[in-house]
């Protein structure tokens, strides 16, 4: 379990009240963000947080004057870093800092995978690591801003929307991997089309949904759209409607039970999602031009 954010995160800052939100916006990777704050500190080094692939990134609402600060055990210039700034943490390099002042923060929790998936979503090449200067701050008016917007939903949980919380939080991710990560898509999508994230994430859906099926609406959800706007935008890219590719799939998917020959055609339509076994011959007829007893058949041959 990561000690990067949250209650852990705040016991190495001496901080017993250390708010978070946790997101899982990009469903295999967590997004997270801390509030610290310490009006009476101890003067003392924040305890060292684990290693791990991913980075801290701090918002700054308090002016630190003379900060001095470690990395990879190397001492960095010591410097101001004022009220809105930033920083960048590699979790990797062992960052440590001497905490002998009052301090508030932000800081925003982004691992290793979430960079992964929002390279991947960009239809980028993954990012190799990010680009800074080790204890200086960054007037990075980006990240204040969309700070200043989970102030309030640090403050009171409870009240957050939630969906709300997750753009903001994946917005942060895909500033930092376009500014500090030099993220460049490799290809633009096709006018009108879907974005290769959208793409990916409609076969995803009608893939695991094979058997029962899916609402348009569902899916078009999923993808940011409205299901109008979708339906066109997934012709366009892939060439036909949602329901023909998802007829296609099927198809695809009962070439594979035909060669099981302890299936009746009855069963390889119920494994394949189509109502019954002429609803499976029609569909195979119309996508392969033969029956799929005589495909089936011809397989034996």
């Amino acid at each position: 379990m990561t000690e990067a954010y949250g209650r852990r995160l705040g016991e190495r800052f001496q901080v017993e009240n250390a708010p978070a939100i946790v997101t899982r916006a990009l469903r295999t990777a967590e997004l997270a963000v801390t509030e610290i704050r310490c009006d009476s500190p101890l003067h003392e080094m924040c305890g060292p947080i684990q290693q791990e692939d991913a980075f801290l990134i701090g918002l700054h609402l308090r002016d630190f004057p003379n900060r001095e600060y470690w990395e990879a055990g190397r001492r960095a210039s010591v410097c101001d870093v004022r009220a809105g700034e930033s920083c960048l943490h590699d979790l990797k390099r062992v960052p440590t800092a001497l905490f002998d002042k009052p301090y508030h923060s932000l800081a925003f929790y982004l691992p290793r995978a979430a960079l992964d998936v929002i390279a991947e979503e960009a239809n980028a090449p993954r990012i190799r690591d990010l680009s800074y200067e080790p204890g200086v701050g960054v007037n990075d008016v980006t990240i204040s801003s969309l700070g200043s917007l989970l102030l309030p939903a640090l403050s009171h949980p409870d009240q957050a929307n939630r969906l709300f919380v997750d753009h903001v939080l994946l917005a942060v991710g895909v500033h930092i991997a376009q500014t500090y990560g030099g993220m460049r898509p490799m290809s633009q999508p096709t006018r009108g089309g879907l974005a290769p994230w959208q793409e990916r994430r409609a076969m995803e859906i009608l893939r695991a949904n094979i058997k029962r099926g899916v609402a348009l609406k569902e899916v078009a959800r999923e993808c940011g759209l409205s299901m109008g706007y979708f339906s066109h935008a997934f012709r366009r890219t892939l060439g036909v409607a949602p329901h023909k590719w998802l007829i296609e799939q099927r198809v695809v998917l009962s070439k594979e039970k035909l060669r099981d020959d302890e299936l009746s055609l009855s069963d390889v339509a119920a494994e394949c999602g189509f109502s019954d076994q002429s609803h499976l011959t029609r569909a195979f007829r119309q996508t392969v031009g033969v029956s799929p007893g005589a495909w089936r058949r011809a397989l034996k041959r």
